[in-house]
């Protein structure tokens, strides 16, 4: 499995904007072939000193497999999600993981 982890810091970080790109996320983001797990949420106000914060958004999703996660990658959703999207976006960082 691969665990597809995107950390989005927004140019407007209010929290209107940070809702919009949830939302964002559910309707674009959802149901497609081979997702085992879809999370999105905002960062967390639980602040420990080990707490990397910079940023407004998470995404997390795992995939069944690297082909599925391709396949995710090319779909008309995800391209119109990035297009209705990225020029709210400051900042973003990808994360992909192998999960054992």
């Amino acid at each position: 499995m691969l665990c597809h982890s995107v950390f989005f810091t927004l140019r407007d970080r209010s929290d209107a904007a940070k809702k919009a790109l949830v939302a964002g996320c559910h309707e674009r983001l959802t149901g497609h072939p081979g997702t085992v797990a879809f999370h999105v949420g905002t960062v967390s106000h639980y602040d420990r000193q080990v707490n990397d914060r910079d940023f407004d958004v998470a995404l997390h999703i795992v995939f069944e497999s690297h082909a599925a996660h391709d396949a995710y990658q090319a779909d008309p959703r995800h391209t119109a999600f990035i297009a209705e999207h990225s020029t709210t976006w400051a900042k973003v960082r990808v994360f992909d993981a192998d999960l054992c």
